[in-house]
C-alpha cells in the first residue's frame, strides 16, 4: 500500500517566557510529520535546537530527503541508516511508531513489551529569575519534583530560595553547560544542604574530561554530553545518570536502545523532553516508565496545547487520550 509522508512548522506560543542559562523561548517551534496509510495515519513531533545546530528550515530539508525511503515502505531500521541522530529522524520515526501501532491494532506498550501507561511523577521547571520570583514559582508548582534552572550568577542563593519555597520537593538543578570545574566544586555543599537528588550537565559538553576523576556529592547527570548508545563508553567514566531525549537520540527506537545500555551500564535513568506540545511527550511516556526521574512538563508550557494531550495534575503526568499517540481506541 502506498504512502504519503507531509512535514510542517508548527508554533505554540507559551504561557510566560521559558529561561534558561542559553536564552529565553517565547513560542515552542515544531515540526510535525504525518504518515498516510490508506485510511490510517501515524503522527510524529520535534523540536530542532539550535545548540546542536539544528533549524526548523534545516529539519524539514533533511525529512524531505528521507521521503522517497519512507513513500516506498521504508521502516524504522531502514530509517536508522538514512538519517543521523537527531530531530528529523525523531519526527519520521515516532510517526512510523504510530502507523504500526494503528495498523497492528497493538498498542506501543505492547510492541516493546513495556507496561501500560500510567500517571507518572515529573518534575515542574523553575526557570531563571530572581531568587524572589523563583521561590514564587516554586509554591505556585506545589509539585514533588522540582527541576531549578540556574546559570553562573548566583545559584546558590536561587537553589536556596526555591528549597526554602518547597521544603519537601526533590531537587534537580540544571545549569544547562553553564558552570565550570570551581563552580561545580564550590557548590558542591549546597547541593547537599539544599538535599538536590541529581545535577544536570552542570559544564560544557566539550570540557567534561575531568568530571572522570571527579567525586561529586550529588550524582550528576549528562545530557548535552550523551545522545545515543555509542556516547555511552565515555559518558558513563564520566557520568552517574543519563537524560534521554528523543530529539537527541533521533527517536523512541534509538532512545529505547540508549535507555536499555545505560541500564545495563549501571546507570541511572531520567527521560527529557524540549518545550514542546503533547506529541512529542506521548511517545517519551514509555521511557519515562523506566526512569528513575521524569521531565516531561513541556506541554505544560503551552497556551494551547494539541486536543487529547497529556495532562498535568498535583505533579503528576496523565497520558493522553486513548487513540492520540500510539494506542489504539477504545
Amino acid at each position: 500500500m502506498s504512502r504519503t509522508l507531509r512535514a510542517r512548522h508548527d508554533c505554540f506560543p507559551l504561557i510566560r517566557p521559558f529561561r534558561i542559562a542559553r536564552g529565553t523561548k517565547t513560542a515552542a517551534d515544531v515540526v510535525t510529520v504525518t504518515i498516510g496509510e490508506g485510511d490510517l495515519i501515524g503522527r510524529g513531533e520535534a523540536v530542532p535546537y539550535p545548540r546542536y545546530g539544528e533549524t526548523i528550515e534545516g529539519t524539514l530539508a533533511a525529512i524531505e530527503l528521507a521521503r522517497p525511503l519512507i513513500e516506498r515502505g521504508g521502516g524504522r531500521s531502514e530509517l536508522l541508516e538514512a538519517l543521523p541522530a537527531g530531530a528529523a529522524r525523531n519526527a519520521i520515526d515516532c510517526a512510523l511508531w504510530d502507523l504500526e501501532a494503528r495498523r497492528s491494532c497493538r498498542d506501543v506498550a505492547a510492541m516493546i513489551g513495556g507496561p501500560a501507561l500510567i500517571a507518572i511523577r515529573s518534575a515542574l521547571t523553575v526557570v531563571i529569575d530572581t531568587p524572589g520570583a523563583m521561590a514564587r514559582a516554586a509554591m505556585l508548582a506545589d509539585a514533588p519534583v522540582l527541576k531549578i534552572k540556574v546559570d553562573a550568577n548566583d545559584p546558590e542563593v536561587q537553589i536556596r530560595a526555591v528549597r526554602a519555597a518547597a521544603p519537601q520537593a526533590d531537587l534537580i538543578v540544571d545549569p544547562n553547560e553553564s558552570w565550570d570545574r570551581p563552580l561545580l566544586e564550590a557548590m558542591q555543599s549546597v547541593l547537599v544542604e539544599a538535599r538536590v537528588r541529581l545535577v544536570e550537565q552542570p559544564v560544557p559538553a566539550d570540557s567534561d574530561q575531568w568530571l572522570g576523576d571527579f567525586d561529586p556529592a550529588v550524582p550528576i547527570c549528562a545530557d548535552e554530553s550523551v545522545h545515543v548508545a555509542s556516547d555511552l563508553a565515555i559518558v558513563a567514566r564520566r557520568y552517574q545518570a543519563v537524560n534521554v531525549k528523543l530529539d537527541k537520540a533521533g527517536g523512541l527506537t534509538a532512545a529505547l536502545e540508549l535507555a536499555q545500555a545505560a541500564r545495563t551500564l549501571g546507570l541511572g535513568l531520567m527521560t527529557g523532553c524540549m518545550v514542546s506540545s503533547s506529541l512529542s511527550i506521548a511517545p517519551a511516556l514509555h521511557l519515562a516508565m523506566m526512569s528513575d526521574f521524569v521531565d516531561l512538563d513541556g506541554p505544560v508550557w503551552l497556551q494551547e496545547d494539541r486536543p487529547g494531550g497529556v495532562g498535568m495534575e498535583n505533579g503528576f503526568l496523565h497520558p493522553p487520550a486513548a487513540g492520540f499517540w500510539g494506542t489504539i481506541r477504545p
